[in-house]
């Protein structure tokens, strides 16, 4: 089967005729590059991918007819990644200058170097139950660390919603047009994020700790990316990413979950996880020293208990209202 029988929708829009102000100005992608990845064993790959999806309307990830489009900025430059999940292998094609680290790097994204071969239940009854239910969740990785810093910003202190639409609008507005036949105008993240002007992140409404915090770790970009890279351990990434003004904990457990699939990362100061983990294990709301207390038994597969809870569905019922986001730019 070739690119152009299991992306028919993609290729047929791309030939459609249109009138020429709506034309893409994008110069033609040319072929894709091609490659099929089978599993060794298993792997819920749709489960892993979903989890590097900034938001319903990510202009960098979506999913159409059955076809999963990522757009990432590589080593090698920006790349369009097209994935169709089957039953015993995936399909990939990709476009653009980064198209072979693209191709390259989908076992990895698709939680292929994730090993839970040594992971014990601890005889817990919920999270052995859930592990029963969902042998083949995988933690995938994109290998992308400065990305995965800055989504990672982008959702400090806000509602996932003002996070989401802040990543999608700075991505429309700054970043770089995807190559290849994207089923909507996608966009890779942007090359020099320090040069976006400060009214631009306040048009798409992130505060200026996120914005300073992100204009300060551009400009220290190689340094953080050979060191973090280079570290032996998730305590040594810890070191290095909290080195950067603006950035604790959370945000580097949440860039270590997203740029290296870390299975024992904990995003300590969350605003809900304590309770929902707390909630599930026993019953009843905990802090983030109790949280950690319980995680413990685990420790090594920490993050893979945590999504195992969020597969449960153990969710203490809300007594209040949602929190309301808040939007300081004037009108």
């Amino acid at each position: 089967m070739t690119t152009r029988e299991w992306l028919p929708q993609a290729h047929a829009s791309a030939r459609r005729p249109r009138p020429a102000a709506a034309r893409d100005p994008r110069p033609p992608a040319g072929p894709p590059r091609e490659t099929e990845f089978r599993p060794r064993v298993p792997i819920d790959v749709r489960r892993a991918l979903a989890a590097h999806q900034r938001g319903a309307h990510d202009p960098a990830h979506t999913e159409h007819q059955g076809v999963i489009w990522r757009v990432s900025r590589t080593p090698e430059g920006v790349a369009t990644l097209a994935l169709r999940v089957e039953r015993t292998r995936v399909r990939a094609a990709a476009w653009g200058p980064g198209a072979a680290w693209a191709l390259d790097q989908v076992p990895r994204l698709c939680g292929d170097g994730d090993d839970p071969s040594d992971f014990d239940t601890g005889g817990h009854p919920l999270v052995a139950s859930v592990h029963h239910r969902h042998p083949q969740l995988r933690i995938g990785r994109t290998d992308l660390l400065f990305d995965a810093l800055v989504s990672a910003i982008f959702e400090q202190k806000v509602t996932g919603l003002q996070a989401f639409g802040a990543w999608r609008m700075i991505l429309t507005w700054c970043g770089e047009r995807a190559p290849g036949p994207t089923p909507r105008p996608m966009f890779a993240p942007p090359a020099d994020w320090h040069l976006i002007p400060s009214w631009t992140w306040h048009r798409a409404g992130l505060e200026p700790p996120q914005s300073r915090t992100v204009v300060a770790a551009a400009r220290r970009r190689p340094s953080i990316e050979r060191a973090a890279d280079a570290a032996a351990s998730g305590a040594d990434r810890d070191r290095v990413l909290t080195s950067l003004p603006g950035v604790g904990l959370w945000t580097s457990a949440e860039t270590r979950i997203r740029a290296y699939g870390d299975a024992d990362a904990v995003s300590v100061g969350d605003y809900h996880l304590a309770h929902q983990v707390g909630y599930a294990l026993t019953g009843h709301r905990v802090d983030d020293d109790g949280m950690v207390e319980l995680l413990e038994p685990w420790r090594g597969h920490r993050q893979r208990v945590i999504r195992l809870i969020m597969l449960s569905g153990a969710f203490e019922p809300r007594r209040g209202p949602r929190l309301a986001p808040e939007d300081h730019r004037g009108r």
